[in-house]
């Protein structure tokens, strides 16, 4: 069916002209199902202004199934492990081997754009600001920020270490003590690459590392770990330099790795919430807790 346009109008009323039996509601499934051609171009726009000399041609629906476009997928949206989300922060899990953040290589799939896309769902001009980071190995809580403000009222919290951050490692053997504390100074290097030296080294920052057994058998050993700061590294090396490196970190001197990860997991973290002004706590379960297999009692 063909139809001239004699003057200007729009399209849907002018479809309401030829088919005048017919509900909007119709008309507009016409169009997207691309049944409607403008001049031999299927037009999906209800809206679409017709000028004098426009052909409009009805086909049938095999037809336009060949004209169409096939419709764009889907945006898959990426699995988000959500431990608390309100109007200022959203706190989530990191699996281990993921990125916080993008790196200069302009990585798509990050942690940081899997709580933009989440929080983009619920608005669009929504933004999810980053505050601290976890290497790609280690699994565990970060907070991210819904504000700029808020992401700096978060950060000087880090800045100031009034931050509560445990983690648990799982070490290869233990430690000659059944707890205690790695206080070093690291640098990084340009190809971030760590190592321990001395406090008067250039850019040399220090490391405080505090350190207690949980659990432990005749292989492996569960610690817990706080940290007072948040250098790169930090944990891994202070294990290392105990004699137990973490099981999986095949850099800083493990020799097996049965899990495929490096078992490090950042297990609570604690700040004072922007709104309330209060410490408040988020926790995690550890993911390989359960590899040690008898219970060590003091």
């Amino acid at each position: 069916m063909q139809f001239n346009i004699e003057e200007e109008s729009f399209l849907l009323p002018t479809l309401a002209l030829m088919f005048s039996e017919s509900t909007k509601s119709k008309l507009r499934k016409m169009l997207t199902e691309g049944r409607v051609l403008v001049n031999e171009i299927p037009v999906y726009k209800a809206k679409e202004l017709l000028v004098k000399g426009d052909t409009i041609t009805i086909i049938n629906r095999s037809d336009a199934m060949k004209k169409s476009p096939p419709p764009e997928p889907k945006k898959q949206f990426s699995k988000l492990k959500i431990l608390s989300e309100d109007d200022y922060v959203l706190v989530v899990e990191k699996p281990a081997g993921l990125l916080s953040v993008a790196t200069d290589k302009l990585e798509k799939d990050t942690l940081h754009s899997r709580c933009v896309d989440h929080v983009q769902r619920q608005s669009e001009r929504a933004w999810s600001h980053i505050v601290h980071r976890l290497d790609r190995e280690t699994s565990g809580v970060m907070v991210f920020a819904k504000s700029r403000e808020i992401k700096e009222f978060l950060q000087t919290q880090f800045a100031q270490r009034d931050v509560e951050r445990i983690y648990h490692a799982l070490v290869e053997g233990g430690p000659k003590d059944s707890e205690g504390t790695d206080s070093s100074w690291l640098v990084e290097d340009k190809h971030l690459h760590v190592k321990r030296v001395k406090s008067t080294f250039k850019g040399s920052k220090q490391s405080i590392t505090h350190w207690k057994i949980e659990d432990q058998d005749e292989f492996v050993s569960l610690m817990e770990i706080k940290i007072e700061t948040g250098r790169r590294h930090q944990i891994r090396m202070a294990m290392q330099f105990q004699g137990c490196p973490i099981v999986g970190d095949m850099i800083h001197g493990a020799t097996t790795n049965p899990l495929n990860r490096i078992c490090l997991h950042a297990t609570t973290l604690g700040f004072v919430h922007p709104e309330t002004n209060e410490f408040v706590l988020f926790e995690s379960n550890v993911p390989f807790a359960n590899r040690v297999k008898i219970d060590f009692e003091t």
